[in-house]
Parts: C-alpha cells; structure tokens; sequence
C-alpha cells in the first residue's frame, strides 16, 4: 500500500519548479522542508511507510532545533508531502533531490553507494517528462559520472534528464538554518539550462547574498568531503598538540586562544579533548583515504589516516585519565558520564566518542551511569546494558568520577559547589575542555582535562606515573 499525505493535488500549470527529494532521513527531511519555506511545491519520498507516516503527522524521528514546525507548517499548507509512491512524486515534479545516506561499507572504509544508485535509478526509470536529477548525498569523486552512464541506461525513450551535483553542508543541531541561509552553494556539472533552473531552485538564499560556485562534476563531488576533512585535520591537530602541552607542562587551552587570534588560523574546531564523531566527519575521511588510495593519491590517503588515527586515540586517553584518577581501575566504581550524543544539540550517537568511552568503561567493570537531555533513547538502544538517568543530579550522585563527555550548555553551566555534596568522591574529568577549571576547583573538586596542567597540590600518588604531567606552580 502507498502512503502518502492528504495535501490537495498540485496545480501543475503554476510555473514555479516542482520538487521530489528521494530520501527523507537527516538530509532529505530538513531539505523537504526547506524547499516549501522557499515557497515550492515539495514531495518528500522515502521506501518506509512508518517513515512517512511519522513525517506527515510533524513527528521526526531524530533531534533537530526547529524542524518538526517547519515539516509540520507546511505539510498543514500543502506545499509539503511525504510518501513512498516515487512514481507519482517523480511524475509531479521537475527537478529530483537525492539525499539517501552513504554509510561506510562493512568491513571496508569504501563508502556504500547502493542507495544513491538505486534512488538515482528509480528518479531516471519514472520520469514522464524531461527532468534534473541534483545529487546531495556526500559520495566519493567519479560517483556523478558512473551515475550519469546509470540514468541513460534506465530512461524512457523520448524524454532527457541532466544528473549534476550539489553538495550538502548541513551541521547537526543548525541544519534548518544552515538550508535556509547556506554559507555557500556549489553547482557542479551543470549546462546553462541546469544552473539556471538551480538558481531559480535556490533565488531566495542568492538574493540575499549566499555565494554561487560553479564547477565541474568532480570539483563539487570533492567539495564537501574535502571540507570535512579539512575540519577533521584541525579538531585531530589541536588534539595531538595537547599531548606535547601535557609532556611539556603547557595548556591546551590557552594555546588554542592564541592560535585562534591568528586570521588564518580562526578559533573553531581548536577545541582539544575527546575528538569527532558523528555519521559524516568518520565515514567520510574513510571514504576519502579509500578513493585516494584507489586513485593514487597516497599524500591525502595518508594523511586521513594519520587524522583518523589521533582521533580515535582520545578515546583511549580519556579513558586513561578515567582510570588513572581512580588508581588504576575502575572496577565496581561508579562513574557519572554526562553526554552520550556526540556533539550538543542533537541526539546522535553514531560514532559517538562519548558513548564509546562510557561503553568501555562499562566492559572494564564500572557501574556507568548516564544522562544525555536529548540522546538517552538512541544511546540506549544502541548500548542498553550501560544505566541511563533523567537529571544531571540522578547521574551525579554517589560517582567516584564525573565525566563531562558532551559539551551541552546544561553541563558546561552546572553549579560545581551544588553538586559537590552529591557526589562520593570529587573528581571531574572535563573530556572536552568545556568546563571552568579554576570554578571547578574552587569547589573543592579535583579536575582533571587532556592538554591541561595539574596544580602539584593535587597530585597524589596515582596520579604521578599517568597520562598527566606536572606543571610546577601550575594554577
């Protein structure tokens, strides 16, 4: 049985471009969504029918600041529907968004590019009438073109489609913003006709000033992987610079505030701790060792591995700092852990560094306890034997050590003094050098933090032989 939304039936002598966006996860629903607020008529189509029930109804089945009201306005206004009919919504429409996931490959760091073939097929193969296919999806370069030999495989006769790109540059917790008043656009391989149309697609966010870039198939392929790497490289930089602060008995932190003066160099992604996570920053500096690699490119290929590798070592290090705080073990001791999701603002757990330390605690013995304002469901599904509270005070009390592992305002702004007599014994490990470490100890807590110095007050004899070096004098 089809599913679809009860909007009233579009009026197909209106000019404007009609629009179908196949796939309606992270990308595709936030760029549904936003396409009716620019004033299309949009038809959001995803295989699920619980899916685009859910959709339909303004219920989204991830955590995104604003989304559920814009989905929910428009789908009320007619301008948005959600469905699984591809042939309907490719037959009602002129222009074809693709925003299916590119996961990683099991056992393989090659992204999987089944689900970008098979919508790009579907779109191709139920077009009545002459079309632009948009890729979205991040996809390694050369993917565009062998879509290309795809679509003239499948088309009816008679009728013409032009497959370009148009890379997403989405950030979790400020997608809806992030469509609507994009930093850049990028068109690759597009004709005259093609930009043309995709200027019109996106005349709202141009009037107001958001740069055009148009390039070739490969360049805009390159674009957004490019770019993740790039931040990546800088977040894994500043995490392996904190390891030469701990050894010479520098701060991270006051380091990275004087490297952020420096124009060239900016303040963002400078901030030293647990590292990156998440479903793009992971897959995608995989997929781009993988296609480097495969292309020749051993410089870049490298290098992602390098970045990969620091990465996922500030896992093991907070770790480390975890047990070196507790003398050695953490077994049968009870470890408070506030965040699960991998950044603030969304409930995100995929390749989360926070559920992953708290998971390998938990595997060493620990009683971990913790709470997340938005990602306790999807952590808990994802990792159900870890014991997960509603309250920062519920996964506070009696700990042996709290574990700042998400940087939510909520945490970065708790009272360390109200929550000292909660706890049994007062040891924070701040893992994302978000917290006030002269607050924090004032308090009576003993803070520890990646990349920073610890006063030689507190510097028992646990603590002498670990991970943390002694800054004499330090404050």
């Amino acid at each position: 049985m089809k599913a679809t939304t009860d909007a009233p039936e579009i009026d197909r002598s209106v000019n404007a471009p009609r629009i179908s966006v196949i796939g309606t996860g992270y990308l595709g629903a936030t760029h549904a969504a936003a396409m009716a607020e620019m004033g299309f008529e949009v038809f959001g189509v995803d295989v699920d029918p619980k899916k685009v029930e859910a959709l339909s109804a303004g219920k989204v089945p991830f955590f995104e600041p604003g989304l559920p009201e814009l989905i929910l306005k428009h789908v009320k206004s007619g301008r948005l529907r959600f469905t699984t009919d591809i042939a309907e919504a490719t037959a009602l429409s002129d222009v074809h968004f693709i925003c299916v996931g590119t996961p990683q490959q099991r056992g393989s760091n090659a992204a999987n590019l089944k689900f970008v073939e098979d919508a790009t097929a579907a779109v191709a193969a139920n077009l009545t009438h002459d079309g632009l296919i948009v890729g979205k999806s991040t996809v390694p370069v050369g993917t565009g073109m062998r879509l290309r030999d795809i679509v003239a495989s499948v088309i009816p006769a008679g009728i013409t489609a032009e497959l370009v790109w148009n890379p997403e540059f989405l950030r979790e917790g400020k997608a809806v913003m992030d469509t609507l008043t994009p930093d850049r656009i990028v068109f690759g391989g597009a004709s005259e006709k093609a930009e043309a149309l995709l200027r019109t697609v996106y005349a709202a966010p141009i009037a107001t000033g958001t740069p055009v870039i148009a390039c070739d198939l490969p360049t805009a392929e390159l674009v957004k992987v490019s770019a993740n790497a790039f931040l990546a490289t800088k977040i894994s930089f500043i995490n392996a610079i904190a390891e030469v602060c701990e050894a010479a008995g520098a701060d991270v932190s006051v380091l990275a505030d004087a490297l952020g003066h420096d124009v060239r160099i900016g303040r963002q992604f400078l901030n030293a701790g647990l590292g990156f996570g998440g479903g793009c920053l992971p897959k995608d500096i995989r997929a781009l060792m993988y296609r480097s690699s495969e292309l020749g490119a051993y410089s870049a290929a490298s290098l992602m591995q390098q970045v990969d590798e620091i990465n996922m070592g500030q896992r093991q290090r907070v770790i480390d700092l975890a047990l070196t705080a507790l003398g050695g073990s953490v077994l049968n001791r009870r470890i408070g852990v506030l965040g699960a999701a991998f950044k603030p603002h969304t409930d995100d757990v995929r390749d989360s560094p926070a559920l992953n330390v708290a998971a390998a605690l938990h595997l060493r013995g620990a009683q971990v306890v913790v709470f997340d304002p938005e990602a306790g469901a999807t952590a808990k599904a994802m990792f159900p034997t870890l014991t997960y509270v509603d309250t920062i005070e519920d996964a506070v009390t009696d700990s042996d050590a709290l574990l700042v592992l998400t940087e939510w305002a909520e945490f970065v702004d708790a009272d360390p003094v109200a929550m000292l007599d909660l706890v049994h014994t007062p040891v924070v490990i701040d893992a994302r050098n978000c917290l006030d470490a002269d607050a924090w100890r004032a308090a009576g807590w003993k803070f520890r933090a990646l990349g920073r110095p610890v006063p030689v007050d507190e510097q028992p004899a646990a603590l002498t032989t670990g991970p943390i070096r002694t800054l004499v004098g330090a404050r």
